[in-house]
């Protein structure tokens, strides 16, 4: 377990110079540890800005400074298998993630909320916010909610903020988990589990195994709310220690569920009905049941969850319709980067055959042959961008596919085909690394490439 107390004047090295990287860096360098941030890329100078004045930097390698530091803190996307890590474990230096480095600072009486899943951590953290936002108001002791992790923001950026009574909603995500050793939250969701990141963990196993470190410090007055239909999520249900949640949108479930949607309403075993969020998706009926029961586990009144559902609004990179032009609906799922995730977005439309899906970027390691039936019952064309091209091809042979390698050119050959009706789908099933920084940038690229063409074609006409 990381004890401030132990580290203070000791000599921190920091692996990563991305966010949580740098938000570490300083949180640690204000409590009176020296901080050496080593970064295996060459990084420009303006991107280093955000570190206070003391903090050593190194870019373009790790050097042997890197090793006389007294521990280290790992960014999340470093592979486990990484020499420089290898090298560490021999020295017999202490590794810690920056999860738990910076919930070692957060005061006694936080309540902290933890989701993961392959798919719809972002959209169910974001509902649970807003839950215990709107709660949080209604409350005569004034207390804060943040919410932070996976979802944007560093949880060290937010815990020289946090004080007793306040909550913090965290995403959670796999490479954080297999860091974690110590991580407890006093409730815990995990949503599903369907192949993702296996090049990182090694297998689906390890994914797995990594995904269940979510409740291995739970308490027996912690709560664990859980998707009753998937087989993962069930088996690592056994080990829990506290109170077990089960949902489920699914007729047949393997854990019995305090939650059922009834076509139009959310029913709980309590009595409460509440209305789901107005989402595209039975996937978000799912996110909504888990957040619903996060709250009302914590005594949120199912009044202040119906408030909450009726106002939250659709967020970007999730199925984001986001244009319409000359009869074709343009949508933005650049956060689909897994398989499973492509297939919940097609799952979303009508089985029309209307669809021209953008798929492709960086491989994860799972096999597109998967797709095939729904590409079969929701696609047109596929159009294929990126590292993974090759292979999407190759795993998906007599299916209608057009190379296109860029983003650009995807867009193009869409709008310049599709016709009424039709909707273009970004919905890349890959990470976006081999040509973005981010999905975020991907999304946001796709976005401007389209309202560029829609404007060229009003004012052409």
């Amino acid at each position: 377990m990381f004890k401030p107390d132990l580290w203070r004047g000791k000599k921190a090295g920091i692996l990563g110079l991305g966010k949580s990287g740098q938000a570490v860096a300083n949180l640690l360098h204000a409590q009176g540890v020296n901080v050496f941030i080593s970064e295996e890329s060459r990084i420009p100078h303006a991107n280093l800005l955000g570190l206070a004045p003391g903090i050593t930097v190194e870019t373009g390698g790790h050097s042997q400074e890197l090793f006389k530091c007294d521990f280290w803190v790992k960014s999340p996307g470093i592979h486990p298998k990484t020499p420089v890590l290898q090298e560490g474990a021999k020295r017999g230096i202490p590794v810690f993630s920056e999860l738990e480095v910076a919930l070692a600072f957060v005061p006694k009486g936080v309540r902290v909320f933890a989701v993961t899943g392959t798919n719809g951590k972002t959209t169910t953290t974001a509902l649970l916010g807003a839950i215990l936002k709107l709660h949080a108001k209604t409350q005569p002791q004034k207390h804060f909610v943040f919410v932070c992790g996976n979802i944007g923001s560093p949880v060290s950026l937010c815990v020289d903020q946090v004080k007793p009574g306040d909550d913090m909603v965290i995403e959670v995500s796999s490479y954080q988990l297999e860091d974690s050793t110590y991580f407890r939250p006093h409730v815990a969701c995990l949503l599903n589990i369907t192949p993702d990141h296996l090049e990182h963990h090694g297998g689906m196993r390890n994914y797995i195994k990594a995904k269940g470190k979510i409740i291995r410090n739970q308490r027996a007055n912690d709560v664990f709310v859980v998707n009753g239909a998937d087989v993962s999520c069930a088996e690592l249900s056994a080990k829990a220690k506290g109170r077990v949640l089960a949902f489920s949108t699914q007729p047949k479930h393997l854990l019995k569920t305090a939650v059922f949607f009834d076509g139009d309403e959310i029913v709980f075993s309590e009595g409460y009905q509440i209305r789901p969020p107005q989402l595209k998706g039975i996937h978000n009926v799912e996110n909504a049941m888990a957040a619903a029961l996060m709250a009302l586990s914590v005594g949120v009144s199912a009044d202040t969850v119906q408030d909450a559902f009726d106002s939250f609004e659709a967020m970007e990179h999730r199925i984001e319709q986001f244009a319409y032009h000359r009869g074709v609906v343009y949508v933005n799922d650049s956060k689909a980067t897994n398989l499973d995730s492509t297939i919940t977005a097609l799952k979303s439309f009508d089985k029309c055959r209307n669809i021209w899906l953008i798929l492709g970027g960086r491989d994860k390691g799972a096999s597109y042959e998967i797709l095939r039936p729904y590409l079969t019952e929701y696609c047109k064309c596929v159009l294929t961008i990126g590292e993974a091209m090759e292979k999407i091809e190759r795993e998906l042979p007599g299916y209608p596919v057009t190379r296109c390698y860029t983003l650009e050119k995807a867009v193009e050959t869409a709008m310049t085909q599709a016709k009424r009706g039709d909707v273009v789908l970004l919905s890349p099933a890959c990470a976006s690394f081999d040509q973005f920084k981010s999905f975020e940038e991907r999304g946001k690229i796709f976005k401007r490439l389209v309202d560029a063409r829609i404007f060229k074609d009003r004012t052409a006409a």
